[in-house]
């Protein structure tokens, strides 16, 4: 997936208040112009490197910079194809600003439809864990929109623990590092209600026809799935019931080639599978819900 579009393009969740009249600068004060002068001049060079919303990544890295110099570095970053959201430090996903650190892998805007469908699912309290959580950023939003969530959340790459933790932190979660569920403390078991694990789906021959942004600037781990891209959601699969609290779900996003063995192995787990689909975002999730009784 590029990070270059608009879908993926980090925007501030709450825009800050408009200033009154009598403070804004006129839109031909030196100040905007020299702004629109520096955003035409950076917009050029990112047009030359191929960029194609060159004029509002221009804004973003200007917004970013703590000077000229810092700018021009930034720019530099991105003209060599260095993912914008690693250069500003932040992507905006489902509303909200997530931090994202270089090699960390960048939260998709099609994996929103897998936050919508855990909305659905969420009630107040709900234990909810973060799988393979890269940056955190599901579970950063699972927790913002769902009252009093208890919020964990794992991976295996230390760099995005560490990033995870400080998304997290606001909202009380703790975040683990180690082999999927190898890390967590034995009391979550059997009290998952939402199982976020956007886990590694892509397969291994299909990792080197990825977009040089993601191919080149985030950890493999994140990307490779293994020879059908469904090795890790079987590893997920033999453990998650049992983490599952009763009536829990475990949700995933996939390729819609894959939908039908990811369905497959999912009632193999004993879980009940549903399947929900955004034709515009690319996007398919898979739910498998822990029976009651069982």
């Amino acid at each position: 997936m590029s990070h270059s579009t608009p879908a993926s393009t980090p925007s501030s969740p709450t825009p800050a208040p408009e200033p009154s009249r009598s403070s804004s600068p006129s839109s031909s004060s030196p100040e905007t112009r020299g702004r629109s002068t520096t955003v035409a001049a950076v917009a050029a060079q990112l047009r030359a490197a191929g960029c194609v919303f060159a004029e509002e990544e221009a804004g973003m890295l200007l917004d970013a910079a703590s000077g000229p110099a810092d700018l021009a570095a930034r720019v530099a970053r991105r003209a060599s194809g260095v993912p914008l959201e690693h250069v500003v430090g932040w992507a905006e996903f489902a509303g909200h600003r997530i931090a994202v650190d270089p090699g960390v892998f960048v939260p998709r805007r099609r994996t929103e439809l897998l936050v919508r469908q855990a909305l659905r699912r969420a009630r107040p309290g709900a234990v909810v864990l973060d799988l393979c959580c890269g940056s955190g950023a599901i579970g950063t939003v699972l927790a913002a929109e769902s009252a009093g969530a208890e919020l964990h959340a794992a991976d295996l790459d230390p760099a995005a623990v560490r990033c995870a933790r400080r998304n997290i932190a606001p909202y009380g979660g703790t975040a683990y590092e180690g082999d999927l569920f190898d890390p967590l403390p034995d009391h979550l078991r059997g009290r998952v209600d939402l199982l976020a694990a956007n886990m590694p789906y892509v397969p291994t021959a299909d990792v080197p026809l990825l977009p040089a942004e993601a191919r080149d600037h985030e950890a493999l781990l994140a990307l490779d799935g293994g020879p059908d891209g469904l090795d890790v959601l079987r590893r997920v699969l033999a453990q998650a019931p049992r983490w599952l609290a009763p009536g829990g779900a475990l949700l995933f996003e996939i390729s819609d080639r894959q939908t039908a063995p990811a369905v497959a192995a999912v009632r193999a787990a004993g879980l009940e599978p549903r399947v929900a689909t955004d034709e515009e975002a690319y996007a398919t999730v898979v739910t498998g819900v822990r029976p009651r009784g069982r």
